[in-house]
């Protein structure tokens, strides 16, 4: 934001902010009691409680955030060759070259010559920024290859939330399957720096050793238990996100900007003229995610109907400069 901010010129409370994909209508986080901020975090605070009959899993551990987990992972294993399905976050495979792996880009389907000559395997599911979805068969077909020679599969589910019967969080607990979960997209508590990692128990002791004590601060684990206790707003959020999904897809179809991808929290959209279409919203005090590589865009979710009418009127003016740009 803040380099839009520098190029364009408008101030920060002008700006519709949709490169995120994160819910614009999160939880609503309530007052928060005072005694939070005077007490270290304790583990019996129902947090580990919560978050194993959310994610349906006996092996799961809190961290600050999965940015967190996708830093120590590659420092658990030794040098190795790491195979990274792209184009994806770019974060995992800087943590992985980081750490001084042997990473590997691979295509979004990869055969299983390509797989036989890996140690780890990293999959965003779905991906992020094109939505592909992997099948669970396939990722478990994966999994036992890899851990066949003492493997990893690495599978980040952030965007998972709103399809939760085809996340891989019941089988993490075999050995060689890391499943990273996040607060941050579908219940919108990105600042709150919540995440999850189910694994095996004993992986799960060497990344709580990795990361030491209090690694998640007390306001922040009050809040993702409340979160992910609250099943009333979670069935109706999803059901909301489904449908704001469909609504984007449809009002970008309808203004020459077909969607190729996506999922309920944001649409991909490819296009050689991604500069152009970017700059023009930009310009107009609305920021999507521009890639290069390749070169594309992904529309997070309006919330309040004032900023989709906005959205709207602003595709209305960038459109002509890119018709017949989408291939």
């Amino acid at each position: 934001m803040h380099e839009a901010i520098a190029l364009f010129g408008h101030p920060r409370e002008a700006w519709l902010d949709l490169s995120t994909g994160i819910n614009p209508r999160g939880w609503p986080v309530p007052p928060l009691p005072p005694s939070l901020w005077r007490r270290l975090p304790e583990e019996e605070d129902g947090l580990e409680t919560a978050a194993r009959r959310y994610y349906r899993t006996e092996s799961i551990l809190p961290v600050a955030g999965s940015q967190a987990a996708i830093r120590i992972l590659p420092t658990l294993r030794p040098r190795c060759r790491v195979g990274i399905l792209e184009p994806t976050f770019s974060e995992h495979a800087s943590a992985w070259r980081r750490a001084g792996h042997d990473v590997r880009p691979l295509g979004p389907t990869p055969k299983t010559t390509e797989l036989a000559d890996l140690d780890v395997l990293v999959v965003v599911n779905p991906n992020n920024p094109t939505g592909h979805h992997h099948p669970t068969w396939r990722l478990l077909a994966w999994h036992r290859l890899l851990a066949a020679k003492g493997g990893w599969l690495v599978v980040d589910e952030a965007f998972m939330d709103c399809t939760p019967d085809d996340s891989l969080t019941s089988f993490s607990h075999r050995p060689g399957l890391i499943v990273l979960r996040s607060l941050g997209k579908f219940f919108g508590l990105a600042g709150a720096r919540v995440g999850f990692v189910g694994a095996a128990p004993e992986l799960i002791l060497q990344m709580k050793a990795s990361m030491g004590p209090w690694a998640v601060a007390n306001p922040a684990r009050w809040v993702a238990t409340a979160a992910l206790r609250d099943r009333a707003w979670q069935a109706r959020t999803r059901q909301q996100l489904a449908q704001a999904g469909k609504r984007l897809a449809a009002l970008l179809t309808r203004y020459g900007l077909p969607p190729k991808g996506g999922c309920p929290l944001f649409q991909w959209l490819p296009t050689a003229h991604a500069a152009t279409l970017f700059e023009g919203l930009a310009r107009r005090g609305i920021l999507i995610r521009h890639y290069t590589r390749p070169g594309g865009v992904r529309f997070g979710l309006p919330g309040r109907e004032q900023a989709w009418a906005r959205l709207e009127k602003a595709l209305a003016g960038v459109t002509p400069a890119t018709e017949g740009a989408i291939r």
